[in-house]
């Protein structure tokens, strides 16, 4: 493999490795800020990115995705625990559980400023914001480790067998969903949609 190829596998998974740090801790500081105190129990309320590896979902998945050259980086962090019994507003729930795409937003945010005030650096910044679109888009998706879940769950008012099938299933309806061309398609037609809003916030910070 070229030095170069290589370099840019590894920067792909360091700014993955970011991303989905700054998501699970997103999820366990605000259910905490919400009264929720699993999070802290479990030593989740950090941003040190070794407490939110999940060895499936941050390590071997997304190398997976990288080697294979599939064109599509994706992965997950360990899921945050947190009790709904422990949030006095459902709301508070909705809003610990939505926590993470909210970080995946800040980092988008920031891809943007990167593009616009350090263009030294516009292949990592444009890394960030591609990978962090693709998190947000799949991350509402309503399959049992994704923030979309959470919405599900509140609304839907599941039963307990649906919710271990989910469990049991979820990571492989994932799967199966994205070999479908048109929900590929949808889901990057939402991931651009989202780059071109940054873009758009960009051009406006430049000036343009």
């Amino acid at each position: 493999m070229e030095a170069s190829l290589l370099a840019r596998h590894l920067l792909a998974f360091f700014l993955l490795l970011i991303s989905l740090t700054l998501h699970e801790w997103a999820h366990a500081f605000v259910a905490y800020r919400c009264g929720d105190e699993t999070p802290k129990a479990a030593g989740r309320v950090t941003l040190n990115p070794l407490v939110h590896i999940d060895v499936f979902g941050t390590v071997l998945f997304p190398l997976i995705c990288i080697f294979s050259q599939s064109g599509l980086l994706f992965g997950w962090g360990k899921v945050v625990p947190m009790n709904p019994r422990n949030f006095d507003r459902q709301w508070k729930f909705l809003l610990a559980g939505g926590a993470g795409i909210f970080g995946n937003l800040l980092l988008c945010f920031i891809a943007s400023l990167l593009l616009t005030f350090m263009p030294n650096f516009a292949l990592i910044a444009y890394g960030l914001l591609q990978l962090n679109a693709v998190l947000i888009v799949f991350n509402i998706l309503p399959l049992p480790g994704l923030d979309g879940f959470y919405l599900l769950q509140s609304f839907a008012h599941l039963s307990t067998e649906t919710v271990h099938f989910l469990e049991r299933w979820g990571f492989w309806i994932l799967l199966l969903l994205i070999q479908i061309p048109l929900v590929r398609v949808l889901l990057m037609i939402m991931v651009e949609g989202i780059m071109n809003v940054f873009f758009g916030l960009s051009s406006v910070l430049c000036g343009g």
